[in-house]
């Protein structure tokens, strides 16, 4: 059995190229992957769910649903675009994320850490994090739990254009 490569960084240096990053990576999504995002307010999550949903084939406009708490964007593949910045650990466990999660959609996830850990059993973690050469760049660790993720992050870092380190 090959062995899938668990851990990734990808580098980018503007946004538009975390966008191509979000849209490299949608080109491998399927239904019912979930994406747990993690970074500090204007790390860039929402940038790279751009891309994926660019990718994934959405035409309407992609924000942070940081007020409604969860978008639904019809394309390709049906993409959840939720932020749980401003609900408690407690709060997030009422509102039946779990059904979404198990839907037949891509979903991405930004303040993922809120998640019960029961539902990131096979998320691919996405952390973004400012990078100290230059204001626009990042570095984007990505981080599979579980075969499913695993998959998808060897599928990515064995065909993505930009600099990839284990």
């Amino acid at each position: 059995m090959q062995r899938r490569r668990q851990t990734a960084v990808q580098l980018t240096s503007s946004p538009e190229q975390t966008r191509s990053l979000g849209r490299q990576l949608a080109l491998r999504l399927q239904p019912g992957d979930l994406l747990s995002l993690r970074g500090h307010l204007g790390a860039g999550k929402t940038t790279l769910i751009q891309g994926i949903a660019a990718g994934l084939g959405v035409t309407d406009l992609v924000s942070s649903p940081s007020f409604t708490l969860i978008h639904q964007h019809p394309g390709r593949i049906p993409l959840y675009h939720i932020d749980l910045y401003r609900l408690s650990a407690a709060d997030v466990g009422a509102i039946g994320l779990d059904e979404i999660v198990d839907s037949e959609a891509v979903v991405a996830v930004e303040w993922a850490e809120k998640l019960p850990a029961d539902l990131l059993r096979n998320a691919l973690d996405i952390e973004i994090v400012f990078d100290e050469s230059d204001e626009d760049a990042r570095r984007i660790h990505l981080r599979a739990r579980g075969p499913r993720s695993a998959r998808l992050l060897s599928s990515l870092t064995e065909n993505c254009d930009a600099d990839t380190r284990p």
